[in-house]
């Protein structure tokens, strides 16, 4: 990741004026370290975390959960949920399918051109279709 300071926040300035959201000192840091090199990512709140302080930013947890938590409602990242109590938060907004890491604990990209689907079950009345989430589960042999 790259250091927020870099790059004056402009990409993370950009990135957050994209969803509405006000550009404020420690949102603006952590966007930057989420999109200021142009990369997606896949992160934790505790990864983001010790990223900032990495780069020597004072920045709660709390915040760091809140703020990501913000970016997911302003359409700008993705949660997505590997098991009950671990979330992961992706900066690629399109629907594809992800590999989880179960050695790492490491989220990545899967190829999407690659997955198919026969079919989908029906739907309960008076319900649509929000969105499929794919995590395929990896251990290393």
């Amino acid at each position: 990741m790259t250091h927020p300071q870099a790059d004056q926040g402009r990409q993370g300035a950009t990135w957050l004026m994209r969803g509405g959201l006000r550009p404020t000192r420690q949102r603006l840091v952590l966007a930057d370290l989420l999109v200021g090199d142009g990369c997606h990512r896949h992160v934790t709140a505790e990864s983001l975390f010790a990223a900032a302080e990495g780069c020597g930013e004072r920045v709660s947890l709390a915040t760091v959960y809140n703020t990501l938590r913000a970016f997911c409602e302003a359409g700008l990242m993705q949660e997505v949920v590997v098991d009950g109590a671990k979330s992961y938060f992706d900066t690629r907004m399109d629907d594809h399918p992800h590999f989880f890491w179960e050695d790492t604990g490491t989220l990545t990209d899967a190829p999407a051109e690659q997955l198919a689907f026969a079919r989908l079950p029906d739907l309960p009345e008076g319900t649509e279709l929000a969105r499929v989430d794919v995590v395929i589960r990896l251990r290393r042999v």
